[in-house]
């Protein structure tokens, strides 16, 4: 059995107001995307980065500055999320039985370790692991009309990564045509009749999109 993490990072630093894209920004003085390698490095036979073809020049550049060593190849990127790890997956070649499958945000650097493990150990036995939070806020559903409706949140969880496939089945679901919907890796696991495993996410495994994020990242960080 083998694990192999891809990291999808695509993103721009339009919302910081950035010169750098937001997964190059420093986080405790390193990179965020190097924080989200280093994770799955301790846990993952093979690490797949997906990065903008014109990101990779300036990526190799941080490498050596910061003499960033952690081994991972680097794939490029599609036009969305779902192509990206498309790409990544055609790179990947022949898996066996019992591998497994980690794609995680290139942005949640403070992924823990016990998550990491956890969804592994839970996607041997299920087939797939998808960690979940609860909502905090109240939640409406709109319409095209710009009408609304109060939907319960307690019936309602938000999505994180990393999700975890056995391999094979995450390579068929991605043999499908892309569709708008899928906006996740789960969603197209589960377009094909899977039933998909939540386990217990973690709050403190931000996303990081905006300027805020980085603050609470940077807090949690210091008084970990």
């Amino acid at each position: 059995m083998k694990t192999i993490a891809i990291i999808v990072a695509g993103g721009s630093g339009t919302r910081f107001g950035a010169q750098v894209p937001k997964q190059f920004l420093e986080l405790g003085g390193k990179p965020i995307l190097m924080r989200t390698i280093e994770t799955f490095g301790e846990h993952c036979d093979d690490i797949v980065v997906t990065l903008p073809a014109d990101q990779i020049g300036q990526w190799l550049l941080m490498c050596e500055k910061y003499s960033f060593v952690v081994p991972h190849r680097i794939v490029v990127g599609g036009e969305t999320r779902w192509h990206s790890v498309k790409n990544a997956l055609d790179s990947i070649g022949d898996v066996g039985d019992r591998d497994l499958i980690a794609v995680n945000d290139g942005v949640r650097p403070l992924v823990s370790d016990s998550l990491i493990l956890e969804a592994i150990e839970v996607a041997l036995k299920y087939g797939n692991a998808i960690p979940v939070v609860p909502l905090n806020d109240s939640v409406r559903q709109k319409d095209e009309k710009g009408n609304s409706r109060a939907l319960d949140r307690s019936s309602l969880v938000a999505v994180q990564t990393p999700q975890v496939f056995k391999a094979s089945v995450l390579m068929q679901a991605y043999q499908q045509p892309y569709d708008p919907k899928f906006t996740d890796d789960a969603s197209v696991v589960e377009s094909l009749g899977n039933l998909i495993k939540i386990i217990e996410g973690d709050p403190k495994n931000l996303k990081i999109t905006r300027p805020m994020d980085l603050v609470v990242a940077e807090y949690l960080l210091n008084n970990a």
